[in-house]
């Protein structure tokens, strides 16, 4: 028995990296609890455990008195002299209990303080060696798996890696290698846990801190990290240094640091983006690979429409929309994004507005301007047209309409054809020019 317990001590200490002294401690409360519970509370109970030897010594201490009124704590002298001929009053004796003594209850209690005080003593020493590395980057060997989430080997500690910690479409098989992000120390009932991460954004960013001398240097910065494993990953740096351009040191000569990375993560796609405190330029860049044309912002809301070639209207929003979802996380703003078709359309809408409220606004002086022209037999010409600017009229004119006859017998379709002329436009220009012509006539 004394040989086994102490196997099973050195076992623990060696799988468990828990220290001996710590699971002798353990032992011996678990007893202690043991004898209380055979012997009771009131009981001054003591127990001592051989670290060499493997003996138990269960001792109760009592008080040598006269009149015997707590047999619990107290034994008369005759009874005392009977284990130690030179006791006398008012000392303490150690009575020895033996272990066969304790029934199935106590042996029940002593070992499920053992197990306690174990996974106490396990988790202080997972927690001393794991609770500082949270964040870091750990290697380890698959031991197996339970249902979707894998059992890695982590120094002398089992780590887990559950299944939203994976990257999708990944496998492994018992005593492949990995890495993966230590991403937390947590106690279960099962005891403590260390949880690791493959999927995590911090992932990234620490296979670059490794790959880039120039990130760990502090050189090189990581602004912002977004992902989605298994597909893409956006990651944006700046440079302390403008002599170092941030991109080009992450990507390495000819992709080789970027390719690592890509790598490790099983090809998933990297876009490795310069951050700038333009938001225009960020969110410009933050939807790479696709080419933008234009970026209008407002600031209050912190929300983005970008102008992008129709081709590229589909690279820019991704499949699902995964490329945009992905630029907006990274940069913090909305992003709307349309192609230029639609976006010249809502200009000739703007433009048209534009006009409108020209003819509005000078209608009443126009009149004036009539009335003025009929009173001095000034012939009107073009620019008299309410609404008609030098733009307006130089537009006409490279389309042949050069005069208030030519306007007046235009359709309306053919003068909607002229840039800056729509439907309603049109049909104001004739009605003008009519007018004009009946007045000078």
């Amino acid at each position: 028995m004394n040989r086994e317990l102490l196997s099973v001590i050195q076992q623990i200490e060696r799988d468990k990296g828990i220290p001996g002294e710590k699971i002798v401690k353990a032992v011996e409360a678990a007893i202690l609890s043991a004898a209380r519970k055979k012997h009771g509370s009131a009981e001054n109970i003591q127990v001592k455990l051989d670290p060499e030897t493997g003996e138990i010594e269960i001792i109760s201490l009592k008080k040598i008195v006269e009149v015997v009124t707590n047999p619990k704590a107290e034994i008369s002298l005759e009874e005392a002299v009977k284990v130690d001929e030179a006791a006398e009053y008012g000392d303490e004796i150690g009575l020895l209990l033996e272990m066969e003594e304790f029934g199935r209850i106590a042996a029940q209690t002593a070992k499920q303080v053992i197990f306690q005080k174990v996974r106490e003593a396990e988790w202080e020493a997972v927690q001393k060696e794991y609770g500082s590395r949270i964040g870091e980057i750990v290697t380890g060997t698959i031991l197996g798996q339970e249902r979707r989430n894998f059992i890695v080997e982590v120094g002398k500690t089992e780590a887990l890696l559950p299944g939203q910690g994976q990257i999708p479409r990944e496998t492994f098989h018992r005593g492949d290698r990995i890495r993966a992000y230590l991403l937390e120390v947590k106690s279960s009932s099962k005891g403590p846990q260390v949880i690791l991460s493959r999927s995590a954004p911090e992932f990234v960013a620490r296979l670059f801190e490794i790959e880039v001398p120039e990130i760990n240097e502090g050189i090189v910065q990581i602004k912002a990290v977004v992902r989605e494993a298994g597909d893409r990953t956006k990651i944006a740096v700046v440079s302390k240094e403008s002599s170092v351009d941030p991109v080009g040191a992450c990507v390495g000569v000819k992709g080789s640091r970027v390719q690592s990375v890509v790598r490790e993560l099983r090809g998933e796609k990297i876009d490795i983006i310069t951050w700038t405190e333009d938001p225009r330029t960020f969110i410009g860049e933050a939807l790479s690979p696709a080419m933008v044309e234009k970026v209008g912002i407002n600031e209050k809301e912190r929300s983005a429409i970008v102008v992008v070639a129709d081709s590229q209207l589909s690279l820019a929003i991704g499949k699902k929309g995964q490329n945009v979802r992905l630029a907006s996380k990274l940069t913090d703003w909305k992003i709307d994004i349309i192609n230029e078709s639609e976006y010249e359309k809502e200009r000739s809408k703007e433009r048209e507005k534009e006009v409108s409220l020209a003819f509005a606004q000078e209608q009443k002086a126009q009149e004036m301007k009539e009335q003025e022209s009929l009173s001095q037999n000034i012939l009107p010409k073009v620019s008299d047209l309410p609404g008609v600017g030098e733009k307006l009229e130089e537009a006409l004119r490279e389309h042949g309409f050069d005069s208030l006859e030519k306007i007046a017998e235009a359709t309306e379709a053919q003068l909607s054809d002229i840039p800056l002329i729509g439907e309603k436009t049109a049909r104001k220009l004739i009605e003008s020019a009519m007018g004009l012509l009946k007045i000078k006539d």
